[in-house]
């Protein structure tokens, strides 16, 4: 467990160590807004909405002659004031397509966001507005005047039972893989099986799948402890089947020597490493590819979200979902997985049997077929109906 908590203590001090990067192209109020919220989010928080900042300053410095000639981190309140409603629309429609330096590869490449990422990068500006409103930065909150995009709901995207098993299946056969993929399905395949069974039975996050050690598992009970967004750590139960996977990579797993610093990690790499969470997003799309290959966009948060659909649809309980997903409020699974919910209900209609009824076309005729049951009830000396 200690491995573990470094784990996630190191990937922590690496956030940070990327924050303080990120502030120093900032406008220095940004680091205090930084400060005030340090013991309310979580560092990965703190990080995006730095990335979100460095992008809506460097949109306004390169689109905006008023900024054009002060960088960044040279910005006052003076200009911060100058800031208006139409720099922040431009922004918004700025974010639907834009093109950035890839930190790694040193190519342009280009970036596009739907209204998810929009709101979100605008939901960010609005918190760095109001502390800077707060604060008596500037004399008024700018960004609340713009509107945010309406999100439309999408259908949850999961695998049916049937491409859950051919997932399962190209890892066992390698059918449909390249040749160069099946070379390493050899030396993957158990690890590989492990990794997949345990997304699809326990609904963890790929952050926590990769921080796992090996001292975390607990066969006795089929349970494994993991360590939550924000660092609380949980117990989670796996079924058998996921059990016997687990020990059958074990046995490979044993047989490793790690590179230094890596001995207690579940999950390695070919490197001997941990694996990290962006080798596991390859691996599940490669194969997921293969098993469903119209769902263009399954990830391990697909098949997260797989699992606890199946758990909503077997318990029907909503509470014990967010428990075992880990969600901080019901209401964000209650938001997931409420199209379930109508499915329900839209089944109980069709299961209400009511008394058989003559159609009113049928009706109509028979009227004009007997004349006297056409006749009105006034007709009838019946008072007639408002």
């Amino acid at each position: 467990m200690a491995e573990s908590a470094n784990y996630h203590t190191q990937s922590d001090i690496k956030r940070l160590e990327r924050l303080r990067v990120l502030e120093k192209d900032l406008p220095a109020v940004c680091t205090d807004f930084f400060r005030s919220i340090a013991q309310t989010t979580s560092t990965l928080t703190r990080l995006a909405y730095a990335y979100d900042f460095r992008l809506f300053f460097q949109y306004l410095t390169s689109e905006n002659p008023i900024f054009g000639d002060v960088e960044p981190r040279m910005m006052t309140d003076k200009h911060l004031n100058a800031v208006q409603m139409r720099d922040i629309e431009g922004y918004q429609d700025y974010l639907t397509q834009y093109y950035v330096m890839d930190e790694e590869t040193g190519e342009e490449r280009v970036i596009q966001n739907h209204e998810l990422g929009i709101m979100r990068k605008l939901s960010s500006l609005r918190s760095l507005f109001e502390y800077l409103f707060k604060n008596k930065h500037v004399d008024a909150n700018i960004a609340t005047l713009v509107s945010l995009p309406k999100l439309h709901d999408k259908p949850i995207l999961r695998l049916e039972p049937d491409e859950m098993q051919r997932l399962l299946d190209t890892v066992m056969s390698g059918d449909g893989l390249t040749e160069k993929q099946q070379q390493y399905l050899k030396f993957t395949r158990p690890r590989d099986t492990a990794m997949l069974l345990l997304f699809l039975g326990t609904g963890i996050r790929v952050s926590e799948c990769v921080g796992l050690n090996i001292e975390d598992l607990d066969f006795e009970v089929n349970a494994f402890l993991v360590t939550r967004k924000g660092g609380d750590q949980s117990i989670l139960y796996f079924p058998q089947q996921v059990a016997d996977a687990l020990q059958e990579y074990l046995k490979v797993r044993e047989t490793i020597e790690t590179q230094p610093g890596h001995e207690d990690a579940l999950f390695l790499s070919l490197q001997k490493r941990r694996i990290t969470q962006r080798a596991v997003q390859n691996l599940v799309k490669k194969y997921a590819l293969v098993a469903a290959p119209l769902k263009k966009r399954i990830s391990p948060h697909k098949l997260r979200s797989t699992f606890g659909t199946n758990l909503y649809l077997e318990t029907g309980d909503i509470y014990l979902v967010a428990d075992v997903l880990g969600h901080s409020s019901v209401d964000v699974t209650r938001k997931h997985y409420a199209a379930m919910t109508d499915a329900h209900k839209r089944e109980a209609a069709r299961h209400v049997v009511l008394p058989e009824t003559e159609p009113v076309s049928t009706l109509a005729t028979m009227n004009q077929d007997n004349p006297s049951l056409s006749s009105t009830p006034s007709d009838s000396g019946i008072i007639s109906e408002e």
